[in-house]
């Protein structure tokens, strides 16, 4: 299995900037692709951007002010996240798309969450 462990989340008022990190660890033959989707209660879950083979994309009310990296060699994924809004407020929940060392087979695994609130 995989396991990624998020963090940089927490409290920011508006206009303000925070970086949230992934690490993944685990049985990874690749990586295939690692993204970032966030929630709010009520709502259903919105990816938010995503890196993919050196290519990135993200959802338009984020384009802009928001950058995803990856660091290959540490199998981690950066958000930074600047000019944030109280829409932003969330929990940001990292997702990776992998191959399985062991089964050599495509899976998916979610890390467990970190909170971003955009308040004054």
């Amino acid at each position: 299995q995989v396991q990624l462990v998020e963090s940089g989340g927490g409290l920011v008022q508006p206009a303000g900037s925070l970086r949230l990190s992934c690490a993944a660890s685990g049985r990874i033959f690749s990586v295939k692709a690692m993204c970032w989707y966030r929630q709010v209660p009520g709502k259903e879950r919105e990816l938010v951007a995503r890196f993919s083979g050196g290519s990135t994309d993200y959802v338009d009310s984020v384009k802009g002010r928001f950058t995803i990296s990856r660091d290959n060699a540490k199998n981690t994924v950066h958000l930074q996240m600047n000019s944030l809004t109280p829409e932003d407020t969330a929990i940001y929940y990292c997702n990776a798309d992998y191959i399985d060392s062991r089964s050599l087979r495509r899976a998916a695994s979610w890390g467990g969450g970190t909170q971003v609130t955009v308040s004054s």
